[in-house]
């Protein structure tokens, strides 16, 4: 890597793309653990850090100068890694969006279990019921 390589010596456009990327995996993983803990905000969290991946996908030829449709052509041509990684990551951030926002997701999520009176012994035997 030269010595000469920082953060500050890229582009603005770039700076941005790789803080949305980093910004959608922060939501992800966030509403993945909301989710998880059954809290209705994770989906939202999920389908926000969803759409901030893929407008990070279609930023990305912006940020590097290059038309949109030139940038397709050539990861789809000679794309190798990167094009299974761009594609997996557009394919799983639609999954992600549509199924944090379809409706059953919310109703499992606002679901709780009805809970039962706890027996204590002691209505039993309270002196009172003589």
């Amino acid at each position: 890597m030269p010595a000469e390589f920082s953060l500050g010596a890229l582009p603005s456009l770039v700076l941005v793309d790789l803080a949305a990327y980093l910004g959608a995996g922060l939501l992800l993983l966030l509403g993945a653990l909301a989710t998880f803990f059954r809290a209705t905000a994770g989906a939202v969290l999920l389908g926000l850090g969803a759409l901030l991946a893929i407008g990070a996908l279609l930023t990305e030829p912006l940020s590097v100068g290059v038309p949109l449709a030139r940038f397709a052509d050539a990861m789809f041509t000679h794309g190798g890694f990167a094009m299974v990684d761009r594609v997996s990551l557009a394919g799983l951030a639609v999954l992600v969006l549509v199924l944090a926002f379809l409706p059953p997701t919310f109703r499992y999520l606002r679901y709780r279990t009805p809970t039962l009176p706890v027996w204590t012994g002691q209505e039993a035997y309270s002196s009172r019921s003589w």
